[in-house]
């Protein structure tokens, strides 16, 4: 996600498209990426260290956007 301190004209954007939608209650809208890992069999740990390292080192850029969530979903 795009840090706080930073603009997010695609999020003013879509926040704006709700309000004139009639839609008050949220109050802001943030729009930022999201990488999906497979791996086969069960989840461990190291694949989760893994994800982690892999998502502050190389799949963000650090300088401008946060990681916010690493979680474990079924795609099927």
């Amino acid at each position: 996600m795009p840090k706080r301190e930073l603009l997010d004209p695609a999020g003013k954007a879509v926040h704006q498209a709700i309000q004139r939608d009639g839609i008050s209650s949220f109050t802001d809208v943030r729009i930022g990426k999201r990488f999906e890992l497979s791996v086969e069999g069960e989840i461990t740990d190291e694949h989760m260290a893994q994800a982690k390292a892999l998502a502050d080192d190389l799949l963000s850029n650090g300088v401008i956007e946060d990681v916010v969530d690493i979680r474990v979903g079924d795609v099927s």
